[in-house]
C-alpha cells in the first residue's frame, strides 16, 4: 500500500505529524512503519497532550521505590515487602463491547503488576455509566460487571472494592477503570529496561491474532455514529491463559534469567519492544516469521499492531533459552526466540528474510510530539442563595429516603455479588466499606485500598475537585484504620484539543498535585484517557484516584457499622452546611449550579491524623467518612451496616437542619465512641484543635431525630439496598 497523507490521517495522525515523520526519516514510511508511528505517537501511548502537565505531579516519598514511568508504581511496606499497584482505563473498548472491553481491562492491569514480579492480591474498579433512563445504560452495566467478574474470578484474584456512578455525561462514553495490587519482595522487582547487546528477545504467552489491531489508536479518538464498526479493535481475553502466564512468569523470575520484561498491552509488540529498547538506549531486531500466530498470512503490520491478550516480551540472559522454554512448555504456553538486542538504536523488522521496517528508536520515543495545548482557566462559580422557604415543604425523612435510593448513593451489592472477593483467603474487609482490606499473608500487616472520583465537583471547579478526590481517598483509608501511603490516578477527560476540556485537565492535575504533596500522599503510577467524547459531547472531568494504605496490625482494623447501644456518636470536623453540588441540591432542589465544597488541606491532614490516632489507640469502635449525601446519609449507612439505630441530639446553633444534615462539607468523619473513652477522646481532639459535634447516641433499631425522623433500620435497608437490584431486574 502506498503511504500518503490521507492514509496517515486515517491512522489517527495529524497532517503536520505525518510531515514531521517524513522529515525525521528523510523518506516516506512504508505501511508497517506508518502503523508503528501511529501507535507510538497516539495520545494513549505518547501522552503528547498531558506529558507537560504530568511532570508537575508529586511523585516522591520515603516509601516510594518506583514512581511513574514503569508498568506500575512500587512502595515499601516494611519487612522487605513491597506493594505494586496501578489503575488504568479501558473506556473506549468497554463502550464498544462491554464484556470483552472490561474483561481485558482487568487482564491488562494485572499483567502490568505481575510483569514487575508481583503476585496480584486484589482488584478494584471505578466504573461510570450514563443516566439509568438511557436506553443503553442497563446493558452496558450488565456487560461490564460480567466482564470484570468473569476475568477476575477465573484468574483467582479477589475484587475487594470499587466505585460506580451514573451521570448523563457518560451516555455516549462510559468509563471503566481497573486497578490491581500485587506483593513482591523489594529486592526482586523486575523492570522493563533492556540491557546488553546480542541478548535474546523472547515472546511468551498466547498466539498473536488479528484482534485489537488499532486498539491504542481507537482509544485516542472520539466516537461518532459508526461506533459499532470499531468492534474488531476490541481485544478478546482468556483469563485461564493469563493464570498460566502469571505462574510461568513468576517461576522464571525466581531465577536470575530475566534482564527486562514488558507486557504486550496497548500497541502490542510495537510498544513493548520499543519501550524496552528506549529505556535501555539500545536497538532491537525482530524476525516476525518467528512470532507465534493463530491466523494465517498475517502481515508484519498486523503482527506489530495486534493487541491480542496474555502475551509478554522478555529480554533474557544468553544461554537461558532452554531453561526458560521448559518452564513455558510446562505451563502449555507459546515460547519463541523472535529477536535480539542490538547496538543500532533502531527497531529493525525482518519478514520473509527481508527488512520490512527500520526506524531509529528515539524517533518513536523521545521525538514523539509533545503539545502545549491552549487551555481555559475555570472560574470558581458564585455561591447560591438558597430560598429557605423551599425547605419548609420538605420532610427530613422523605429527603433522606430519596438520597439513600439515589443511584450514586445506593447500595451496589448487585454488582459486587458477581465478584469473588474472598478467593485467596486474605480479604478481611469486603466491598461496601470505605476501603477493601487484604492481609499480607503470613504477617500481621494488611493493605487497605479504595478508588474514588467526583465528576460533579471537578466539573464545577476542577482545581477544587482535584484536591477533593485525593482527600476523599485519604479519608476512606483512615476510616478503616490505615495509614495512607500513596496513590495511583486514572485521568478521564474529553477532547484535549478543546480549551475548556484541556483547562479542566490542567487544573485537576494542579489540584491533585497540591493535595497529594501536602498530605504526603504521592502519585506513583497512573494513566490518562482523553477523547471520551461522542458527537462533540464530552464527559464531565473524572479523575479516579486509587489510594493504598498500611495497617501494621490487622486487628486494629475498624469497620463502619455501629456496634453497641449507648455509645456516643461524634461528627469530627466542622460542619458549615455547604449544599452547592450536593446530592440534596441536585435531587431535592433541582439546583446544579454553584461551587463545590472548599478544601482546607491543613484541616484534612490534622483531622485525619487525629482520627487515625484515635483508632490506633482503640478509642473509636466504628468510623465512616462524610461524603455524598452528608451527615445523615453517612449515619444511615452505619445504622444499616451495624443493624443499630441512633438517637440524634437537638441541633445547637443557627445552622439550618437541612444544611447540617445534607451539606457536603469536606474533612469530616462519623465516629462511634464508648462511654468510657469519651473524656479521653474530647481531650485529644481539643488539644489538637479539632472541632467535633456530639451528634447522638447509638440506639437499638431506629434512626430517630426529634419528631422529624423516625425510621426503622429495616426501612432504611429497603430504600438503600434494593434500588439497583430492582433496576436491573426491571
Amino acid at each position: 500500500m502506498e503511504v500518503t497523507e490521507k492514509v496517515a490521517i486515517e491512522h489517527g495522525l495529524k497532517k503536520d505529524e505525518f510531515i514531521k515523520i517524513c522529515e525525521l526519516l528523510k523518506r516516506v514510511p512504508n505501511i508497517t512503519e506508518l502503523g508503528i508511528f501511529s501507535a507510538m505517537w497516539n495520545e494513549h501511548c505518547s501522552y503528547k497532550s498531558s506529558r507537560k502537565h504530568l511532570k508537575k505531579l508529586h511523585t516522591s516519598g520515603n516509601q516510594v521505590i518506583q514512581g511513574p514511568g514503569e508498568n506500575a508504581g512500587v512502595v515499601n511496606i516494611g519487612d522487605d515487602d513491597a506493594l505494586v499497584f496501578k489503575i488504568e482505563s479501558h473506556n473506549h473498548p468497554s463502550f464498544i463491547e462491554p464484556y470483552q472491553g472490561a474483561a481485558t481491562g482487568v487482564g491488562g492491569i494485572m499483567r502490568d503488576v505481575f510483569t514487575m514480579g508481583a503476585r496480584p492480591i486484589a482488584n478494584l474498579n471505578s466504573i461510570h455509566f450514563g443516566s439509568p433512563q438511557h436506553k443503553k445504560t442497563k446493558n452496558l452495566l450488565r456487560g461490564v460487571v460480567k466482564g470484570i467478574g468473569g476475568y477476575g474470578n477465573c484468574i483467582g484474584v479477589p475484587t475487594i472494592a470499587g466505585q460506580t456512578s451514573f451521570d448523563d455525561s457518560y451516555n455516549g462514553n462510559i468509563l471503566v477503570n481497573a486497578m490491581t495490587l500485587g506483593l513482591v519482595n523489594k529486592n526482586k522487582i523486575f523492570y522493563s529496561k533492556a540491557a546488553g547487546i546480542g541478548k535474546p528477545v523472547i515472546y511468551v504467552g498466547s498466539k498473536t491474532g488479528r484482534d485489537g489491531i488499532h486498539g491504542a489508536s481507537m482509544a485516542s479518538a472520539t466516537f461518532d455514529d459508526k461506533v459499532e464498526e470499531k468492534k474488531p479493535t476490541v481485544q478478546v481475553g482468556d483469563p485461564f491463559t493469563e493464570k498460566l502466564l502469571l505462574e510461568a512468569c513468576l517461576e522464571l523470575m525466581a531465577d536470575n534469567s530475566i534482564i527486562a520484561i514488558q507486557d504486550m498491552g496497548a500497541a502490542g509488540l510495537t510498544s513493548s519492544s520499543i519501550e524496552m529498547a528506549s529505556k535501555g538506549k539500545l536497538g532491537i531486531e525482530l524476525d516476525l516469521n518467528k512470532v507465534p500466530c493463530r491466523e494465517e498470512k498475517m502481515t508484519p503490520y498486523e503482527i506489530m499492531l495486534s493487541e491480542s491478550q496474555e502475551r509478554m516480551l522478555i529480554v533474557l540472559e544468553k544461554g537461558k533459552e532452554n531453561y526458560a522454554k521448559k518452564i513455558f512448555d510446562k505451563w502449555n504456553l507459546d515460547f519463541a526466540v523472535i529477536g535480539k538486542t542490538t547496538n543500532s538504536k533502531k527497531i529493525e523488522l525482518i519478514f520473509d528474510n527481508k527488512k520490512v521496517a527500520e526506524i531509529p528508536i528515539n524517533l518513536l520515543a523521545e521525538n514523539a510530539p509533545i503539545y502545549d495545548r491552549k487551555w481555559k482557566k475555570n472560574k470558581l462559580p458564585q455561591k447560591i442563595k438558597f430560598d429557605k422557604n423551599e425547605f419548609k415543604s420538605l420532610k427530613l425523612s422523605d429527603c433522606l429516603k430519596k438520597i439513600l435510593s439515589n443511584p450514586n448513593v445506593c447500595d451496589k451489592q448487585w454488582i459486587w455479588d458477581q465478584y469473588d472477593h474472598t478467593v485467596m483467603g486474605d480479604t478481611i474487609q469486603k466491598p461496601g466499606s470505605d476501603a477493601g482490606i487484604v492481609r499480607v499473608h503470613g504477617t500481621k500487616k494488611a493493605i487497605a485500598a479504595s478508588v474514588d472520583s467526583s465528576a460533579s465537583y471537578c466539573f464545577s471547579h476542577p482545581l477544587t475537585g482535584g484536591k477533593q478526590v485525593v482527600c476523599e481517598s485519604w479519608r476512606n483509608l483512615i476510616s478503616v484504620g490505615a495509614k495512607p501511603i500513596a496513590i495511583t490516578n486514572c485521568l478521564n477527560f474529553g477532547n484535549p484539543e478543546k480549551e475548556k476540556n484541556m483547562g479542566e485537565f490542567v487544573e485537576c492535575v494542579e489540584g491533585i498535585t497540591e493535595a497529594s504533596k501536602y498530605l504526603n500522599f504521592p502519585v506513583v503510577s497512573g494513566n490518562v484517557s482523553f477523547y471520551n467524547e461522542t458527537k462533540d459531547k464530552g464527559i464531565k472531568p473524572t479523575p479516579a484516584i486509587g489510594g493504598v494504605g498500611l495497617i501494621n496490625d490487622y486487628q486494629k482494623m475498624i469497620t463502619m457499622g455501629f456496634k453497641t447501644s449507648g455509645n456516643y456518636v461524634y461528627v469530627i470536623g466542622k460542619t458549615e452546611g455547604h449544599l452547592e453540588q450536593s446530592i440534596f441540591a441536585r435531587d431535592l432542589l433541582s439546583e446544579k449550579k454553584g461551587p463545590p465544597p472548599s478544601i482546607n488541606l491543613f484541616n484534612e491532614k490534622n483531622i485525619g491524623e487525629n482520627v487515625l490516632n484515635l483508632i490506633n489507640e482503640n478509642l473509636i469502635v466504628s468510623c465512616h467518612d462524610v461524603s455524598l449525601g452528608g451527615i445523615l446519609t453517612a449515619v444511615s449507612k452505619m445504622c444499616i451496616k451495624g443493624n443499630k439505630g441512633i438517637k440524634i441530639n437537638q441541633l445547637k446553633g443557627l445552622i439550618n437542619k437541612f444544611e447540617y444534615f445534607f451539606g457536603e462539607d469536606q474533612g469530616r468523619y462519623i465516629a462511634e465512641i464508648p462511654k468510657e473513652n469519651v473524656e479521653k477522646v474530647n481531650k485529644i481532639l481539643k488539644s489538637n484543635s479539632v472541632h467535633y459535634d456530639e451528634l447522638g447516641i447509638v440506639d437499638k433499631k431506629m434512626l430517630n431525630f426529634n419528631n422529624d425522623i423516625k425510621l426503622p433500620i429495616e426501612e432504611l435497608k429497603e430504600v438503600h439496598k434494593y434500588w439497583l437490584t430492582k433496576y436491573m431486574d426491571s
